[in-house]
């Protein structure tokens, strides 16, 4: 959430920020709802005012032994009016904060202009994309050879998006997930957490998934309000929910493995073969939460730790910043690290890095004591993934495959395959 004094102050300001996304923020009817607010505050500060003296002047009456029964009619006047100016000014502070909660995050300064993906700024190469001598497969054909990524019965299941793995393949998608939480716990600093699954749409709300993104988020039908988590960034970003943390208990570094669950809405026709985009897929999730001072030594900290998973599994891998237009809802500045597939000749996206700054701390009343003025203020988060677990595997599987059909495993993975050196069909 934009701070609301911001809004106030300077809605142009806002406005010219926001309009680097393609963003339009109707400032005309920003600031005539702010005028019904302050209107309405007044009116209420002005009734409780009246009715309050009133009361103290029926007292008075009441001990002088004077008829009180003119002054009780007043003040239930005086209480009618005060409720139904309290209604008017509750109705018009839900509407500027529906309003407040659909707006996006305002940009960073050092984000480039551009209206989509395509004026993203390239920071960096790393590795070379393999030179192969024979014929490439992609991950489906590679998978289904191997009779270990079956996509038939996921469907027979489930539907269209999702996949069943088996054997070797399936224990090659847990060694990842294993490979990645040890990484960042042992040598990062990240505490490992497991949180729920399920959240609260109040918790949807303080990440900033809802109520912009609800169509593309799986509700659970019952009695409670429940969703199936897009990404642990909800899960651990609300761990800090209403509360007022001491400086030296920062920053914090939190990571967690689950799976995330997407509806893809709107992404018809787009990547309906194999593992790119499904519904149901895994994650580690790397969030930080520090001090406002410290969240962009911590976004360049973070894209390390991330970058990192792919140095180690020398896969080829080319780290973007994101343009004004293509920069996600909540996010102030984000790097895009995109991996290669030999099967698509292109770098492909498997972790967001993103600094919030104080957008879903405002939303979630997250706060820190800062020690120079005593007083709470909003916090910063961070999130990334480190890395995308199913596309980790895509990547994998492309770029290790043999012309044999097997899958060679790399290096820094055989000690949680057993020691094994490859996969193959029969295996």
């Amino acid at each position: 959430m934009i701070d609301p004094k911001l809004l106030r102050a300077a809605p142009e300001e806002v406005a010219c920020n926001l309009a680097r996304r393609g963003f339009a923020l109707d400032v005309g009817a920003l600031q005539a709802l702010e005028e019904r607010r302050r209107h309405w505050q007044v009116e209420v500060d002005r009734l409780r005012a009246a009715r309050n003296s009133h009361a103290r002047a029926v007292g008075q009456a009441r001990g002088r032994g004077e008829d009180i029964a003119p002054l009780v009619l007043e003040g239930e006047r005086l209480t009618v009016g005060l409720a139904a100016a309290d209604a008017q000014h509750a109705a018009v502070q839900t509407e500027l904060e529906r309003s407040a909660l659909e707006l996006p995050n305002l940009l960073h300064a050092s984000v480039p202009e551009g209206s989509d993906q395509s004026a993203n700024v390239e920071l960096a190469r790393h590795g070379e994309p393999r030179r192969f001598d024979f014929p490439v497969r992609d991950h489906v054909a590679i998978g289904e050879q191997l009779g270990q990524l079956d996509f038939e019965a996921a469907a027979r299941i489930a539907g269209a998006r999702f996949v069943v793995m088996r054997g070797p393949l399936a224990r090659l998608q847990r060694a990842l997930a294993q490979f990645m939480l040890d990484l960042h716990t042992r040598e990062h600093g990240y505490t490992e957490i497991y949180a729920p699954y399920l959240v609260g749409p109040q918790a949807l709300t303080g990440t900033g998934q809802l109520p912009k993104f609800e169509t593309e988020l799986f509700a659970l039908r019952g009695e409670a309000a429940l969703y199936l988590i897009p990404t642990a960034e909800v899960s651990l970003t609300n761990l800090v929910r209403e509360q007022i943390l001491e400086a030296a208990s920062l920053p914090l570094r939190l990571v967690a493995h689950t799976p995330c669950f997407r509806s893809e809405a709107g992404a018809a026709g787009r990547d309906t073969r194999g593992m790119i985009r499904q519904h149901q897929f895994e994650k580690v999730e790397l969030v930080q939460i520090v001090p406002p001072g410290q969240s962009y030594a911590a976004l360049e900290d973070l894209r390390t730790h991330a970058e990192s998973v792919l140095q180690r599994l020398q896969l080829p891998y080319r780290t973007l910043a994101l343009c004004a237009g293509d920069t996600g809802f909540q996010s102030a500045k984000t790097y895009d690290l995109e991996v290669w597939l030999p099967s698509e000749q292109r770098y492909r996206e498997i972790s967001s890095c993103s600094n919030c700054e104080a957008f879903q701390a405002r939303r979630m009343q997250a706060r820190w004591r800062n020690p120079d003025s005593g007083r709470p203020e909003p916090l910063h988060t961070l999130n990334g993934s480190g890395v995308a677990v199913g596309r980790a595997l895509v990547a994998v599987l492309e770029n290790y495959q043999q012309q044999d059909g097997s899958v060679a495993i790399p290096e820094v993975l055989k000690p949680y395959m057993g020691g094994a050196s490859r996969i193959a069909a029969g295996e």
